[in-house]
């Protein structure tokens, strides 16, 4: 049972040094288009939904 803990333990170092870890640039530039997408699909759905709104209350009024 150590002995197979041991060689886990060694295989995931070995592949954790593999790892090509992004930069802080490229992290932040990542971040940034996480963040301006999430604004663009909110607005778009926020748009959606007060179309549909007013298409319904002129529907049922």
């Amino acid at each position: 049972m150590i002995g197979k803990t041991t060689e886990f333990l060694a295989n995931v170092k070995g592949e954790l040094a593999k790892v090509t870890w992004p930069t802080r640039k490229d992290t932040y530039a990542s971040t940034l288009v996480v963040i301006v997408l999430v604004m663009v699909v909110a607005v778009f759905l926020w748009l959606v939904d007060t179309a549909l709104s007013a298409s319904i209350r002129t529907l049922l009024g």
